[in-house]
């Protein structure tokens, strides 16, 4: 019944900028916690950055000052805009949602879209 459905990734030159969106259905929208997650072939997966319902956000520290992340309860939407961005930040990204720990540093995430790419040329 939940579907998380993300957007927005594409190519991009280092020192650019992408806003990707992760768009929700279903019965339990709004969540109490959502996130994003990024994950390079052969690595572990990363939490990039995570948003409660009532509104504290955490990233990783890889990221902080370079992205942000909103979300929209009319829209049942959050998004994530990535500025800065570097080709260390090459990676596909998830959206995913419902984790009593709402924390990049873990948790587990409940549903989960399907990714979208992102790539940052040098």
């Amino acid at each position: 019944q939940v579907r998380l459905v993300e957007s927005g990734g594409g190519s991009v030159q280092t020192g650019g900028s992408l806003r990707l969106s992760c768009s929700a259905s279903g019965d339990t929208y709004p969540f109490y916690c959502m996130a994003w997650f990024r994950q390079v072939p052969g690595k572990e997966r990363e939490g990039v950055a995570a948003i409660h319902r009532n509104g504290t956000t955490n990233f990783a520290d890889s990221v902080k000052g370079r992205f942000t992340i909103s979300k929209d309860n009319a829209k049942n939407r959050v998004d994530l805009q990535m500025n800065i961005l570097r080709p260390e930040d090459t990676a596909v990204y998830f959206c995913a949602a419902e984790s009593a720990y709402c924390s990049v540093k873990g948790g587990l995430f409940i549903y989960w879209g399907q990714g979208t790419q992102v790539t940052v040329s040098s």
